[in-house]
């Protein structure tokens, strides 16, 4: 069988968020990039095997889509990790980044820096069970384990285990005493620092995440690393993905508008409603659609009062951006 590393463009991708990142998100983004790679919120292996609900499912439209998995059993992981082959991912990305105290109680996230070898011992089985690259998403350090010294120490061992892709998020992780929100803001960026690890291991694929808000700053990282990995700003201001293709990628089409855009959706929202979704499922992730227009609030303002109610549908989303033009 072949494999699909060579498929994967990761240039630019959008990062893991947790409530953030869902199949709805997901959809929408790929309505305005073809290229980006797109990421799940990370599950965890025991939600996937144990859980009552299909934590795997997605729209085929959002490939090349990767799983993030949380967990530190490599026998789970491997068993997830098989799964999602299965299910169509392009990629499984195990998680050893996330500092959060409900992620450490079941050991795994960013606690995981400290034990390189059960890291490499997971990433190995997973690989023997799926033909898919299985890349790592990690911090920089942990706690008072800073040093560039255990940052090399952890990839040399990883990579020993078979993954040739990570992702640095290039801030240390404090365990104890910072928040998660805390741990994405006060560490220091030490882009720097990533930067070295790409220059010591050229042939490893390495991706910066941490702080990049627009595409020329992804643009000047691309300089010194393979990929850049964008997180809240993608999220917030969404309509910044409408020129990935173009900009970063070297693609050759229009960049759609936003009313285009959301011209795009409107379908996808119709049959989630008529399926007994709620708008509010999806609206949420577009309230950034605008961010920057004239009438944004508005817009804002109408969807947040409006898109809960029982029985919302699209006409809310009309009348919403209707009320932007009105002031305009």
């Amino acid at each position: 069988m072949k494999s699909k590393e060579k498929t994967i463009n990761r240039t630019l991708s959008v990062a893991p968020m947790l409530d953030w990142t869902d199949r709805h998100y997901r959809y929408f983004a790929r309505l305005m990039s073809s290229e980006t790679l797109l990421y799940t919120e990370m599950v965890t292996t025991g939600a996937i095997i144990h859980g009552k609900g299909d934590y795997l499912a997605y729209n085929v439209e959002e490939h090349p889509l990767a799983l993030q998995l949380g967990g530190s059993d490599p026998a789970a992981l491997a068993i997830c990790t098989k799964k999602a082959f299965e299910r169509g991912y392009d990629e499984v990305n195990l998680n050893i980044g996330c500092p959060s105290d409900r992620v450490q109680s079941g050991q795994f996230g960013a606690c995981l820096m400290a034990d390189p070898k059960l890291v490499a011992e997971c990433v190995s089985q997973m690989k023997q069970v799926a033909d898919i690259p299985v890349t790592v998403k990690t911090r920089i350090g942990i706690d008072e384990q800073d040093s560039y010294a255990f940052l090399t120490e952890f990839v040399d061992t990883v990579k020993d285990a078979g993954c040739d892709t990570f992702i640095i998020h290039a801030r240390k992780a404090w365990l104890n005493g910072l928040s998660p929100k805390e741990n994405r803001e006060i560490p220091p960026l030490d882009y720097s620092r990533v930067h070295q690890l790409k220059q010591d291991y050229p042939q490893l694929n390495m991706s910066i995440n941490g702080g990049i808000k627009t595409l020329e700053d992804a643009k000047l990282q691309l300089d010194k690393v393979d990929g850049v990995m964008i997180g809240r700003e993608a999220y917030q201001n969404p309509y910044l993905l409408a020129e990935v293709d173009q900009k970063l990628c070297g693609l050759d089409k229009p960049v759609l508008s936003r009313d285009h855009i959301l011209e795009m959706l409107l379908p996808y929202i119709e049959q989630h409603v008529q399926q007994g979704g709620r708008l509010n499922h999806i609206t949420r992730h577009i309230i950034g659609l605008y961010q920057g227009e004239m009438g944004s609030r508005v817009w804002r303002r109408y969807l947040s009062e409006n898109a809960h109610k029982a029985g919302a549908g699209v006409d809310v989303i009309l009348k919403a951006r209707e009320q932007m033009d009105r002031i305009t």
